[in-house]
């Protein structure tokens, strides 16, 4: 193959992946009540295919939650917009992004907020989520490796707090990290269903709504506690 032909090549499948975007945003987002264009001009302009393992990119624009191993996956197209359309981000918010995967959900939070720290609990997983959202131009982003239920405390508080994955429960010591006034966004894992909730904070408690049904593991270290039993 001459290097001319490899061009051309790599320029077809970048154009092939872009229509595939926006086919994605108009069959799956838009049909989902997103309407904000903050969103669905993140979404189109995020280039989802460099942020999925290099084997998954032929599907990284089909519906449905994409395996990311280890029991991990990355939310599909409809949840995270709907969420993020639920939380209503600001171009001065600070947003703390737990699970963040290999750094998708950071990349497009990032173009909705001024800054977005993100957590994933696989030292590699965060590694290679910096380096994508770096090769990517993202520069109001940052990954750290850590525990998720531990959150960030040091760069909170936040003004909304996103878990990409589902819970069955919430530490005080993570909503504690969330602004007064501020919102988090989580699937609460129930049996083999899920629900999204949206919790708003006031007067230091967080009073949580129903948004819309949606699944995903639970994430590591927000399972429920197991009862001592004698």
């Amino acid at each position: 193959m001459t290097k001319s032909t490899g061009q051309k090549r790599r320029v077809s499948q970048v154009a092939d992946y872009s229509t595939r975007r926006t086919m994605m945003v108009d069959t799956q987002v838009r049909p989902s009540d997103v309407t904000k264009f903050p969103i669905i001009e993140a979404m189109l302009h995020v280039p989802r295919e460099l942020y999925v393992p290099a084997a998954r990119r032929e599907i990284a624009y089909l519906g449905g939650n994409i395996d990311l191993g280890n029991g991990r996956v990355m939310l599909d197209p409809r949840t995270l917009a709907k969420m993020l359309d639920a939380l209503d981000i600001q171009r001065s918010d600070v947003v703390l992004d737990l699970g963040c995967g290999l750094g998708y959900s950071t990349a497009v939070i990032a173009r909705l907020a001024d800054f977005v720290v993100a957590v994933d609990d696989d030292e590699l997983r965060a590694d290679r989520a910096q380096t994508n959202l770096s090769d990517n131009g993202v520069d109001n982003a940052a990954v750290i490796s850590g525990p998720l239920a531990a959150g960030a405390a040091k760069s909170g508080p936040y003004d909304a707090i996103i878990l990409q994955g589902a819970v069955e429960r919430l530490p005080d010591a993570l909503l504690a990290q969330l602004k007064d006034g501020g919102q988090i966004a989580a699937i609460f894992a129930e049996g083999a269903l899920g629900v999204v909730r949206i919790g708003h904070k006031t007067n230091g408690q967080v009073n949580w709504r129903f948004a819309f049904n949606a699944s995903a593991p639970v994430l590591s270290d927000f399972g429920a506690e197991k009862a001592f039993v004698l």
